[in-house]
């Protein structure tokens, strides 16, 4: 059973849609969630990102990883979604799988409405295909 968390640095973009498409993408009991290093608010590019995709996470709250840190929380994997976040994630006992995934921040993108809703797509389908190979190469069946 996975019980994956993805962290960066604010909990606003790459995280939440790695989160989304794990949650999309596997079946039974495996799980993720997301936090931040300092949480933010939810990108509107990457909610709309997302809605492209059918996948709504317009009523997401940003969390923090220090919080699930003190909560306690069992993980199987904890994956930064961006350098910041592989550099100041705190270490979860018993968490022997510590990933470094790093994705170009969308809050960093520039240019007209469209141009930055490109970038973002960009972003999101990369994300979406690393989640699918993860969940692939960990045998989980994919709905």
């Amino acid at each position: 059973m996975l019980k994956v968390l993805f962290v960066c640095v604010h909990n606003s973009a790459r995280s939440q849609m790695a989160e989304a498409f794990f949650n999309q993408y596997a079946t039974g009991n495996d799980s993720a969630e997301s936090a931040g290093i300092k949480p933010g608010t939810l990108n509107p590019y990457v909610v709309r990102a997302m809605a492209e995709k059918g996948i709504d996470i317009s009523g997401n709250k940003t969390k923090g990883v220090f919080d699930l840190y003190k909560e306690g929380k069992t993980l199987s994997h904890v994956i930064a979604v961006c350098d910041e976040a592989s550099q100041q994630c705190p270490i979860f006992p018993g968490v022997s799988n510590m990933l470094s995934w790093s994705f170009p921040d969308p809050s960093s993108f520039m240019g007209s409405d469209e141009e930055i809703m490109e970038q973002v797509r960009v972003v999101r389908d990369a994300i979406e295909a690393k989640v699918k190979e993860f969940i692939n190469n960990h045998k989980v069946e994919i709905k």
